[in-house]
């Protein structure tokens, strides 16, 4: 316990130098910034300041990005409550209470109560992340080939079904067409070509960053030039700092929301959007003021934000100790660690412990950064939303390839990039969700390696992918996951449940 404690507080001394400091200052700003334009994501950002954080020292490079991170996702309330627009998907929430109390001239008190929620909601997911992460992660050393098999199938399913709740099936669809991208190239056990089509390109496989920049980011600047709008501001006259009373009278949607976005986090690929919605909807049933959702409740914003940025820590336990990424903002640290030396997983605990605490301790210089740029900066950044749309997306463009090229200088690196922005666009236009899609490149060698593995050891046996205690609740799980994604068999739950508890509407994944 001591030890943890000494590592965190050597996790925050670490960064107190001017380096850090500095590069803590732009990348939050920038970060904002991202968030605050509507059709830039977190996501996006991130994997593109990754192109171009390879000289930086693995430290300060992560922290850049975790601050950016952190910064979108707050962002993206600036024009949810000014605009009736979410700068990003996890502010979509936001824009139900936000933007009516901007039209009710509260447009400053929102920002405020958006400013501290979304400080607050990070601290409680760095609560979390502090205590569970080492745990989870010497619990993961038990993990064995098949283990990690089922666990990274179930990362590619959930985040399907989580991310895609009106049609489970594209969500799972996407997933699976990541795997398949994952199989291209040389595989690692007998150093065979797969999927190459006799082009020598792709004998290393896909690589993850022009893959992520074009279903990220060209997918995105692509759909925002399809999209056309003219702002209409709604200006902020009163105060921007809240009351002590304001923010500590909702402390227990705050606390619960907190642990609901960390929850969110904490499951592969779900992201800040659920975390949000799914907050959001618990405030609005716990709450005594539930008929002013949607019309202006500051309980209700309170709920949306903290829940959103509740995520990131919540995102990062899983990313650290499993690899696995907790959200798709997350997908893309995993790669920008592994560019940069750093190895998450079960082992970090015992190769770099100390970096686990690094990271808590960037998340709450960032949440500071944050606070401060939200509170004292608020009539500039608002002047960031009537940014021409024309002049800022070619400037985006430049980025995506430009870092492409940047990895390892190649312009088939541009040609994937293009090719993954072009499919991601068209299946964006289809309502499938691009996270698990990422997600399958990223797993895809986990289960590739750790199937073929275990099969080796089991000699082509498959009994223990099943019998296993933790492979057995891995599958269990997995199996559940899709029946219940199934309308027939889940309008079949809620039945049962109706004759059990008769009087009570029963909740199914599906109504």
């Amino acid at each position: 316990m001591f030890d943890g404690f000494f590592l965190l507080g050597a996790g925050i001394a670490h960064f107190m130098s001017f380096e850090s400091l500095f590069n803590l200052a732009w990348a939050s700003l920038l970060g904002i910034i991202i968030g605050a334009l509507p059709g830039l994501t977190a996501t996006m950002g991130v994997a593109l300041l990754v192109t171009l954080t390879y000289g930086m020292a693995p430290d300060q490079a992560i922290l850049t990005l975790i601050a950016l991170y952190v910064g979108s996702i707050y962002g993206g309330s600036r024009p949810a409550i000014l605009l009736a627009i979410p700068g990003t998907p996890a502010s979509a929430a936001t824009t139900l209470d936000g933007y009516p109390l901007a039209k009710a001239g509260r447009a400053g008190m929102a920002m405020g109560i958006a400013t501290t929620s979304s400080g607050l909601g990070t601290l409680v997911g760095i609560f979390f992340l502090a205590l569970i992460a080492p745990w989870l992660a010497e619990f993961a050393l038990r993990f064995g080939s098949y283990e990690f098999f089922w666990l990274a199938l179930f990362g590619v399913l959930i985040s399907g079904r989580l991310t895609a709740l009106d049609n489970p099936i594209k969500g799972y669809i996407a997933g699976i067409l990541g795997l398949l991208f994952a199989m291209v190239g040389m595989e690692s056990l007998h150093a065979h070509q797969r999927f190459t089509f006799g082009m020598q390109q792709l004998g290393s496989g896909i690589d993850i960053i022009p893959a992520m920049v074009g279903a990220f980011g060209f997918a995105e600047l692509l759909g925002v030039m399809k999209r056309r709008f003219v702002p209409e501001i709604i200006e902020s006259k009163d105060r921007v700092i809240p009351r002590i009373g304001e923010v500590a009278k909702y402390w227990r949607t705050t606390i619960r929301s907190g642990i609901i976005g960390t929850i969110a986090g904490i499951i592969p690929g779900v992201g800040e959007d659920i975390g949000s919605w799914a907050s959001y909807a618990a405030a609005r049933r716990k709450s005594k003021e539930a008929d002013q959702f949607g019309k202006g409740s500051v309980e209700g914003l309170v709920a949306a934000e903290t829940g959103n940025s509740a995520v990131i820590p919540g995102a990062m336990i899983p990313t650290l100790t499993l690899a696995l990424p907790g959200s798709a903002a997350a997908a893309v640290l995993i790669a920008a660690m592994y560019i940069h030396g750093i190895r998450p997983g079960p082992m970090i605990m015992t190769e770099n412990p100390q970096f686990l605490y690094q990271v808590v301790g960037m998340l709450l210089l960032s949440v500071i950064a944050i606070t401060i740029y939200g509170l004292s900066l608020t009539k500039l950044l608002v002047k960031v939303l009537v940014v021409p749309r024309e002049k800022l997306m070619p400037i985006v463009y430049v980025l995506c390839v430009v870092g492409s090229f940047a990895i390892t200088q190649r312009m088939f690196d541009v040609y994937v990039m293009v090719f993954f922005g072009l499919v991601g666009f068209v299946l964006r236009e289809m309502r499938y969700p691009m996270a698990p899609l990422v997600l399958g490149i990223i797993l895809g060698e986990l289960l590739d390696v750790n199937l073929r593995r275990g099969l080796v050891v089991s000699d082509g046996d498959l009994t223990p992918f099943f019998v296993r205690p933790i492979s057995a609740v891995l599958w269990a799980i997995i199996l559940i996951t899709i029946l219940m994604s199934m309308p027939a068999v889940s309008n079949r739950v809620g039945a049962m449940v109706s004759k059990l508890f008769p009087g009570k509407e029963a909740r199914t994944p599906n109504g």
